[in-house]
């Protein structure tokens, strides 16, 4: 079995946003992008315009209907990918050592090499964030970008995971957990960012911002846009266009 390393110099992860995600998905298009036609490791489609397609995909989004105890019901985009957790199960069940976690950066990564398949870190992940590539044959997860993120081939703005630098909405957010002062260890704090099912003990690094309380219907007045005027007293086009009608027969 594979050992965790006790510390770690930096906690590398991501703060997603889950009352700025629109699940446009363009997270998961820059994932499978990367990784398929760039630096990482291919991921496989199969039967991709067929009537039964399936892919790996490192990146997913969720949406749920959610009807709280007060206000309106909404829909909430829930993106899901590896938390990189500091104690990680599909790390210490690796029979063969290929999924380790990095001591420098504390990114979970798998050894694709030493990588036979069995599927037990699937089996030990509570999260289901690692995915059999079905024409490789190995386990494949998110590996946080590694090979962008220190890749000195790339513009320094470009050093960031895909799916953070795709993102239309800034709803994810990249940095080091070990920081206090770094932009994601600042999110969660005055934010309230939590972990995914904290009572597995797992200590995921990535974090989930909560969203927020949304106005309730009966303090919205739909027809409140157009009970009062824009402005009194019209100018441009529009005030032309009342003065030359209001001296036409009839005109008021």
């Amino acid at each position: 079995m594979t050992a965790l390393p006790p510390t770690t110099d930096r906690k590398l992860g991501l703060v997603i946003d889950l009352d700025t995600c629109v699940g446009c998905h363009a997270c998961v298009v820059a994932c499978k992008g990367w990784n398929t036609e760039n630096y990482g490791a291919p991921l496989s489609d199969q039967d991709a315009y067929g009537g039964a397609p399936s892919g790996t995909f490192l990146n997913r989004v969720h949406s749920y209907e959610v009807r709280p105890t007060t206000g309106t019901a909404k829909l909430v985009h829930f993106p899901k990918s590896c938390l990189h957790c500091d104690d990680a199960p599909c790390v210490t069940v690796c029979p063969t050592g290929a999924s380790y976690k990095r001591s420098a950066d504390g990114i979970v990564l798998v050894n694709e090499d030493a990588c036979i398949g069995c599927g037990l870190c699937a089996w030990a992940c509570p999260y289901g964030a690692r995915e059999m590539d079905a024409d490789a044959g190995v386990m494949k997860k998110c590996t946080l970008c590694v090979d962008r993120i220190y890749n000195e081939n790339l513009p320094e703005v470009d050093r960031e995971p895909a799916c953070v630098r795709t993102c239309p909405a800034g709803a994810r957010h990249f940095g080091d957990f070990a920081d206090p002062d770094s932009n994601v260890s600042r999110l969660t704090e005055e934010r309230g960012g939590f972990d995914l099912m904290p009572e597995l003990g797992t200590k995921p690094v990535n974090k989930y911002l909560p969203p927020r309380e949304r106005d309730r219907s009966e303090d919205i007045d739909i027809l409140a846009p157009y009970l009062e005027p824009v402005t009194e007293d019209a100018n441009g086009f529009l005030g032309w266009l009342e003065r030359t009608l209001s001296k036409l027969p009839g005109g008021r």
